[in-house]
């Protein structure tokens, strides 16, 4: 089964980490990375969707994060 996971944080190098970590995990990066401001607190957002392909069945349940 194909797992789906959109990484989200403030642009910074801790938001790289994650992704890193995640590529490191064996998680594949899907499409484009995405950036918008947030003007309440003045930052820029961003998001990258990553896709890792497991055995097992689909549950509503299970921790992406750990996988």
């Amino acid at each position: 089964m194909k797992l789906y996971r959109l990484l989200t944080g403030d642009d910074s190098s801790e938001f790289c980490h994650k992704v890193s970590e995640s590529l490191s995990k064996g998680w594949d990066l899907y499409g484009d990375p995405t950036y918008a401001h947030d003007a309440t607190v003045g930052v820029m957002r961003c998001g990258q969707a990553v896709v890792k392909e497991v055995g097992g069945s689909y549950s509503v349940d299970l921790k992406l994060g750990a996988q």
